[in-house]
């Protein structure tokens, strides 16, 4: 969890259950309020408007599942071996993490299809990813393949998939369990294990 002043963390939780509840564009400021337990007033001391406490929500959950990656055991030795399963044993901790926060994940969801992301998205700091653009790298090395894919499409559909994914999950349209979790993770890494191949030059030790 990110640590934050107890008062601030109560209306950054009010507010993404809120966004739940009316959605990202008819939550009040009110609304945060009743369900935080604190005035209006006490908001706006902390926040200058809704807008600013709906970015301040968002980079919250941002910077917790990104966090998941700082406590994971990543072996590079695996990607030899078993490289999908390298790659699942990352993704798998990331998916069960918005399986295990519903309000989090419909709020981030909810969040990046609106109006308000792709202006936040271009000014944004994403240093807190940086544990795992060492792990993207850490593959891109053993696996040069993988640079023929556009970057940015490819993690884009990993992100935006698995969180879409996970709020069916927490909507109750698909079950909590494995098969669900086996499914999706071959649904987002099909066509990915061509990549996943080491060059000719790599096995023979060529540079």
């Amino acid at each position: 969890m990110i640590a934050l002043d107890d008062t601030k963390t109560r209306i950054i939780t009010a507010a993404i259950k809120a966004v739940r509840q009316y959605g990202l564009e008819g939550v009040r400021i009110q609304n945060v309020s009743e369900l935080a337990g604190i005035s209006s007033g006490a908001i706006y001391r902390h926040f200058d408007s809704k807008d600013q406490l709906l970015v301040e929500c968002f980079t919250y959950v941002d910077r917790q599942a990104a966090s998941i990656f700082e406590h994971l055991k990543f072996n590079p030795l695996v990607m030899l071996t078993d490289p999908m399963g390298a790659v699942k044993s990352l993704w798998l901790p990331y998916f069960r993490f918005w399986t295990s926060h519903p309000d989090e994940t419909v709020f981030y969801h909810r969040f990046r299809d609106s109006t308000f992301f792709p202006k936040y998205d271009k000014s944004r700091d994403v240093t807190y990813f940086k544990t795992f653009i060492g792990m993207v790298h850490a593959f891109k090395k053993v696996f040069p393949r993988l640079d023929r894919i556009n970057q940015d499409l490819l993690w884009l559909h990993v992100l935006t998939s698995t969180v879409m994914y996970a709020k069916y999950v927490v909507e109750g349209v698909l079950p909590n369990n494995q098969e669900t979790e086996d499914t999706v993770f071959q649904l987002l890494t099909t066509g990915l294990s061509g990549y996943l191949k080491r060059d000719k030059s790599q096995k023979s030790g060529r540079k």
